[in-house]
């Protein structure tokens, strides 16, 4: 019996230690995605447009680093709050935690390298070594061009620095955890020639992070095809919204050709377009199709036609379940 016990403390206790040792790994070791390498981003007239175009209607930077108006469909950024930061993502939208974006004008990231801003946007890991909620898509950004993150790091350098005083981001136990073995590794590539069609539509496709959004999620993982559409997002009000498929399936696209697929974010630069306000527990969506809008239409094209060769997928989604039951 005194072998038994001796036998099972020395198991339990070899639990512990292994227990520790992967915490400490955990907790001290990762992220582990290398240092900052060292960069200086010219900040010439032609990267900064390029960035200014980036930030503003593709990786939308000025979309979730700015407060929401939710009162107005598809809630865009109140003016004069792009790149400031302070939308709060928690529990009530579903979220393991309290995360609040930064200000990204020079108040905020001024005295940060380009090479820690660069390492930051393209594997979650920010100057202290800590990771970042993958509310901003960083494993899609590290997929990119190396130009063109360095063309939004000069336009960032460019805009007028705001003082801001937000609250820091918490994540839960055990997400936090969970949180410091998400960051990677940047893979980049080279943007293909616009001529490209199909591959440089998937290109922007992930610049855009069209797929963040537009596949199913279950359990903290993605899961179905890209782009079949079904996740799930949680409105503080208790509302659910789901996106789309994207594949050309009937269920998904196939009735849009090209032309009708650029309209349907090109209708809301149209100077006349008022966005409908939306009451509590209305139809709403979380697609900033403001933003979107001033994409150029052969950067929209381009997309539609990469989506065309992904697989036809079925699959019927309900876009919207209001909190508010009439």
């Amino acid at each position: 019996m005194k072998r038994v016990l001796k036998i099972t403390g020395y198991f339990g206790g070899s639990v512990i230690l292994l227990l520790l040792f992967f915490l400490g790994y955990i907790s001290f070791v990762l992220p582990n995605v290398g240092k900052a390498e060292y960069i200086e981003v010219e900040v010439g007239q032609d990267k900064v447009e390029r960035g200014r175009y980036l930030a503003h209607h593709v990786m939308m930077c000025a979309d979730c680093h700015s407060k929401r108006d939710f009162s107005k469909f598809s809630g865009p950024p109140t003016p004069g709050t792009e790149f400031v930061g302070g939308d709060i993502f928690d529990e009530s939208m579903g979220f393991p935690g309290k995360f609040v974006s930064t200000n990204i004008t020079p108040y905020g990231i001024g005295d940060w390298t380009d090479g820690e801003i660069f390492r930051l946007i393209t594997t979650g890991v920010k100057r202290d070594g800590e990771p970042i909620f993958p509310v901003m898509p960083y494993h899609h950004f590290g997929q990119l061009d190396r130009e063109d993150i360095e063309a939004v790091i000069a336009f960032l350098r460019t805009l007028e620095p705001v003082e801001t005083h937000h609250p820091e981001s918490k994540a839960s136990f055990p997400f936090n955890l969970i949180l410091r073995t998400m960051p990677k590794k940047a893979q980049l590539n080279s943007k293909p020639d616009k001529s490209q069609t199909v591959a440089y539509g998937k290109y922007m496709f992930t610049a855009a992070a069209c797929a963040e959004c537009h596949t199913q999620f279950e359990k903290g993982k993605f899961v179905g095809p890209v782009g079949g559409g079904g996740r799930e997002f949680l409105f503080p009000d208790g509302s659910i919204v789901r996106a789309p498929n994207l594949t050309p399936h009937e269920t998904g696209i196939k009735q849009y050709n090209k032309k009708q697929f650029v309209e349907l974010f090109k209708q809301y630069s149209d100077s006349t377009f008022v966005l409908p306000d939306v009451k509590p527990g209305g139809f709403q969506t979380l697609m900033p199709w403001v933003m979107y809008s001033g994409m150029e239409a052969d950067d929209i094209g381009a997309i539609y036609d990469y989506i065309q060769t992904l697989e036809p997928y079925d699959n019927t989604v309900e876009k919207f379940t209001s909190a508010i039951q009439e």
